[in-house]
């Protein structure tokens, strides 16, 4: 009989992934990370994307997107670099465009980085189709694959044969991508139900929620930290950020995924019990140094 043990996330995962930095660091280091997403309508969430990355110790953070959304993006903070797309909503008329951008910056970081895609890209058929495109095109670049990148991997999971990818979905994109619905269900069933998925897909997925559920396909992991204050919007797109830094400094998939949520997690709650009611994704960010500063 199949015996499923479900380890805890703790904070030994902070020492793991931030160790002490060498004197003669320099720029790509610790990473470029490319985050794909924002539309006319949505600027917000590649933002944050991109924000919470630069806080969790990521070098570069570069955002392509749609026009509107990255002239947005470009006006909130000289940290964040924009590119912009002669578009209002990425089509596949811009998939070689980005493709050409993601594979000089795997050349210009010596293979450190990462993608970030899904997030405020909409879910119209035709940014799908580009999504799977962008994937299929992108060889030897993790993927973290958030938002309404999930919709598009959910009408052909196909695309993540051969790719090195995390899924960060919350309980409805789950059963968009899988079928399954794990909503009020025990902590064991939603375990099982995630490590199983894993391991088909043959990728690392984080099953957001009051409790994290994390798996390689191999292992399984919950993490508790968190407030139910972080049911704000854009939360999501923060863990995601944070997950994205951790790959593109060179961290494994899994262990990325389990450090990102633990580190979300502590940063809401420290940001929360200042904030409380008012707490914005935007202080959850501003609170990721009092989490991983603790070498």
């Amino acid at each position: 009989m199949f015996k499923m043990e479900i380890k805890k996330v703790d904070e030994s995962i902070i020492k793991e992934v931030f160790q002490p930095r060498k004197r003669e660091s320099r720029k790509y280091d610790f990473g470029l990370l490319n985050v794909v997403g924002g539309s006319y309508l949505y600027t917000g969430s590649p933002a944050l994307n991109a924000l919470a990355a630069l806080r969790s110790g990521v070098d570069l953070v570069r955002v392509i997107a749609p026009k509107r959304a990255a002239d947005v993006i470009a006006s909130f903070k000289p940290d964040l670099i924009s590119y912009p797309l002669d578009c209002d909503y990425i089509s596949k008329k811009q998939v070689s465009e980005i493709v050409a951008l993601l594979l000089s910056s795997r050349e210009v970081a010596n293979n450190k980085t990462a993608l970030n895609i899904g997030g405020g890209l909409g879910r119209n058929p035709k940014t799908k189709e580009a999504v799977l495109e962008i994937i299929e095109k992108t060889d030897d670049v993790p993927f973290i694959i958030d938002a309404d990148a999930i919709h598009a991997i959910a009408e052909d999971k196909k695309v993540l044969e051969g790719k090195k990818f995390i899924l960060t979905p919350h309980a409805y994109e789950f059963y968009v991508l899988t079928g399954k619905s794990i909503f009020n269900t025990p902590l064991e069933e939603k375990a099982k139900a995630v490590l199983e998925v894993a391991r088909e897909i043959k990728g690392v997925i984080v099953l957001k929620g009051y409790e994290d559920i994390i798996s390689d396909g191999n292992e399984v992991f919950v993490n508790t930290t968190g407030t139910p204050f972080m049911t704000k919007g854009g939360t999501g797109d923060v863990l995601a950020g944070i997950v994205g830094a951790l790959v593109a400094r060179g961290c494994d998939l899994l262990k990325s995924a389990l450090a990102g949520t633990y580190i979300s997690g502590k940063a809401g709650e420290v940001a929360s019990s200042v904030k409380g009611e008012s707490l914005l994704a935007t202080d959850v960010i501003d609170s990721i140094e009092k989490v991983i500063n603790i070498n």
